[in-house]
């Protein structure tokens, strides 16, 4: 574990106010210079259930999520309650919760086996004396935390500003509970962590989940209109997209079900208009029979899953990489689709831009892939840079162009398997977009030779993209590493950070990272397993879905596997703990 990361645990009762206390903690930390990388853990319950934010900030760029607690605030009996089961031997516990001697079991057994510090404020009292209610407990202990961290208080104060800045009746008492907890001094000496950041410059830096990234980079793309059904964890791309809909003048509508959703923005790319639909697993079911249409009648279609475990409601707040291959294969019929992943924030805003180009190139559904832990986990990132990735619609909008079109020229059989597109009522040549088999200019055939040539002429086009896709990126050496491993997705991050930790420990490791998984590309896969002996995969699921693809499209093998399928995203720590039972330098 890299020396400069601190991990922070905020714990308690789902509905407590975390999601808030969370967020000020995490904004005002990167005005104090820190790198950031969280994670939220609740139930889906609407209240009730145990919660928490786990916060990793380092002076140093952190790219995935560490599980050793360093610090922890516990809110009440089960927030302190799961802050001793998951703090790290001599860590420290923060809490007000005055009656923990009584509730907890084997309470001193546990302080003494794991020598934490524990620091018990009388919160309640602090915050009733200086004008406050008990829900501002909270606020007395994360004073109280700024303290232990060494951090100035001022920045924890602005923060307390900016958060209720639409409740200004309630922002001095805030403030003032926060100085008190800030001050407040303990017999024994208060510890310290001695956190220290590199005074990034947090104006050049943004704080942001992946699910508003997508979001921005939806409305960078021109999306005109977006449609869904409310599902976790895809919500706040919905939720976000209607916040901001007056300044951007997007159409956003909340559609009565997924197979609504999925045809509006069918129906909405085919007459022109930009459109966008995200969902999670349960809902993208419900898609698929337009996802064949779109397949079918050649009509941009993209469709964004953020993952959770299924099957069924499954774990609807928790995170996945299960549903690859309900992208790859789901729909019926044979026809060409493009699939792509989410690794962090920043692909979220670049990846849904390619993906709505790539739609609308090659007349094909797209589908983008994201996960629970990238949507609604927070990081710093540089702030995204506007118009950088062009719009490529795939229209014909040429008057020369269009006075020339023939209704078989939208179907034609080309060599590419792409045709020439023209929105309906911009050319006098008209055509059917038939859901139906059908020939060059859209009418119904089902004459052998005229459906086989137009079955193949669509799947022609997989050739046309693999020759044109990026190949998949090597962090690291790429050659002669003590040990390997291929991923997708969120595996990227803890992937990037553990390279570090075990040079540090002399194993040399590298990372080969799929943006782009169908159609696959195979030839720097291919070298890279070769120049490296030492191959795993490391996936989110339990039957390893990218490595079965893999092995089915290639000679390559790979029996030596890191997955995991309990809700829950990797950690640096999981993947330090398979190299030291892999590689004999551990």
């Amino acid at each position: 574990m890299s020396a400069n990361r601190t991990v922070l645990k905020i714990a308690g009762e789902n509905g407590m106010g975390l999601s808030s206390v969370g967020e000020m903690v995490q904004k005002a930390l990167k005005k104090n210079g820190f790198n950031i990388r969280s994670e939220r853990e609740f139930p889906s319950t609407i209240k009730g259930g145990k919660a928490c934010n786990i916060i990793n900030f380092s002076s140093s760029k952190i790219y995935g999520l560490s599980k050793t607690i360093d610090i922890a605030i516990g809110l009440d009996r089960e927030g302190v309650k799961d802050c001793l089961e998951t703090l790290k031997p001599g860590g420290i516990l923060i809490h007000g919760f005055d009656r923990w001697n009584k509730s907890i079991k084997n309470l001193p057994q546990i302080v003494e086996s794991k020598k934490l510090q524990v620091f018990l404020l009388p919160a309640r009292d602090i915050a009733l004396e200086n004008g406050g209610s008990v829900i501002m407990v909270n606020t007395v202990l994360l004073g109280f935390l700024w303290k232990v961290l060494g951090l100035d208080i001022d920045s924890l104060r602005q923060q307390i500003k900016v958060q209720f800045q639409d409740k200004s009746s309630i922002i001095n008492v805030n403030i003032t509970c926060a100085q008190a907890g800030f001050e407040y001094n303990f017999p024994s000496k208060t510890p310290s962590l001695s956190v220290s950041s590199n005074k990034l410059d947090s104006t050049k830096q943004i704080l942001i989940d992946g699910n508003t990234s997508l979001a921005l980079g939806a409305i960078q793309a021109g999306v005109r209109a977006y449609y869904a059904y409310p599902m976790s964890p895809s919500t706040s791309i919905l939720v976000y997209l209607a916040k901001v809909s007056h300044q951007t003048k997007m159409l956003v509508k909340q559609a009565e079900d997924e197979i609504t959703a999925a045809q509006m923005a069918l129906g909405s790319m085919h007459m022109g208009t930009r459109a966008l639909v995200a969902t999670s697993g349960g809902g993208f079911d419900l898609m698929t029979e337009t996802v064949s249409l779109s397949g079918m009648i050649e009509t941009p279609l993209v469709i964004t899953i953020v993952q959770r475990p299924g099957p069924a409601t499954g774990l609807p707040t928790w995170t996945a990489q299960s549903d690859l291959d309900l992208a790859i294969y789901s729909a019926h019929g044979e026809f060409c689709r493009i699939v792509l992943a989410c690794s962090d924030a920043t692909s979220s805003f670049e990846n849904i831009q390619h993906a709505l180009n790539l739609s609308e190139k090659y007349q094909i559904p797209v589908i983008l892939l994201s996960e629970a832990t990238i949507g609604m986990g927070y990081e710093t990132t540089p702030e995204f840079t506007d118009n950088t990735i062009p719009i490529e619609r795939g229209i014909i909008t040429a008057t020369e162009e269009i006075d020339a079109l023939q209704p078989s020229d939208r179907y034609q059989i080309t060599s590419t398997g792409v045709s020439k597109r023209w929105l309906p009522g911009k050319s006098k040549s008209t055509y059917f977009a038939n859901g139906d088999e059908h020939w060059e200019e859209g009418e119904i055939t089902e004459d052998e030779q005229e459906a086989g040539s137009m079955i193949k002429k669509r799947l022609i086009k997989t050739k046309t993209i693999l020759d044109n896709l990026p190949e998949p990126e090597i962090f690291g050496d790429p050659m002669e590493a003590d040990i390997s491993f291929i991923g997708w997705g969120s595996s990227k991050g803890p992937m990037l950070d553990s390279i570090e930790i075990l040079a540090a420990k002399n194993i040399k490791a590298n990372y080969l990272h799929f943006n782009y998984i169908l159609p696959l590309k195979t030839a720097k896969l291919i070298e890279f397993c070769k120049q490296n002996q030492n191959v795993s995969t490391i996936e989110g699921n339990f039957n390893g879905q990218l490595s079965n693809l893999i092995e089915s499209k290639t000679n390559l093998k790979f029996p030596q596997r890191l997955l995991k399928w309990n809700g829950r995203p990797f950690y640096v720590e999981d993947i330090v703990d398979f190299v030291r039972e892999k590689v004999n330098k551990t």
